[in-house]
């Protein structure tokens, strides 16, 4: 017979620790994306626990978007990645509780958007900046500036960096980053306008792989939202 997955809980909050005990082997490496855990009797058996504190930890884990429970004939409990949409209200949330302001936000974003910009500069393919030029065509149109638009601006340069650690770090930041904009906008009427430039002149300097000029953009872009929302 194979080994068991997991040796028995003792004590503690069980539930809890057997969806530590299931994330544990995910981070090493002993379940992936798309594997299947031990059905629940399975996993009574190896943890030494109900059927109910397992369930309970499952739905816990699903809650977290690290597994898929599937019903019908091939149904069972599956390793999924996170969805970035999860990770990003998970920050969010952590962020309003914590009671971190916008201004605390701009600077996270600073220092995460100019380091990223030399990649960015130097892998992002024709499609790429077509995809940056495309989203200010549509705020143009808009004749404003959404903040939707602009989070999703910021993330598509994330991904011009072909990075993706960089990409999912930018995607967990939309909420922030959508409500740090959102608050600069209302404070300047302007802000939409002008911002709606800089990210133009953004995409164009990424176009030519002007890593200077994209930084002097971005560096005055950014420390402008962060003096309009202190």
């Amino acid at each position: 017979m194979a080994e068991p997955l997991f040796s028995p809980v003792n004590g503690g909050r069980v539930s809890g620790e057997i969806a530590e005990r299931i994330k544990a082997a995910i981070r090493a490496g002993a379940l992936g994306p798309g594997d299947q855990l031990p059905a629940e009797r399975d996993l009574t058996r190896q943890l030494g626990v109900s059927r109910v504190s397992v369930r309970d930890a499952l739905r816990m884990l699903e809650a977290n978007g690290l597994i898929e429970v599937r019903v019908g004939a091939r149904g069972g409990a599956f390793v999924t990645a996170p969805a970035p949409q999860l990770v990003g209200e998970g920050l969010a949330d952590m962020l309003l509780l914590a009671d971190v302001d916008a201004a605390q936000v701009t600077e996270v974003r600073t220092i995460f958007e100019l380091g990223l910009l030399e990649l960015a500069c130097e892998r992002a393919t024709e499609e790429d900046v077509a995809a940056l030029r495309e989203i200010c065509d549509r705020a143009d149109a808009l004749g404003a500036y959404e903040p939707s638009l602009s989070a999703e601006f910021h993330i598509q340069l994330a991904r011009c960096t072909h990075n993706e650690a960089l990409a999912l770090f930018a995607e967990a930041l939309r909420a922030p980053l959508a409500s740090s904009v959102e608050r600069a906008h209302a404070a300047h009427a302007d802000a939409g306008r002008v911002g709606g430039r800089e990210h133009r002149a953004i995409a164009e300097a990424v176009g030519a792989r002007d890593v200077a000029t994209a930084r002097r953009v971005m560096g005055e872009h950014l420390g402008r939202t962060a003096q309009r929302v202190r």
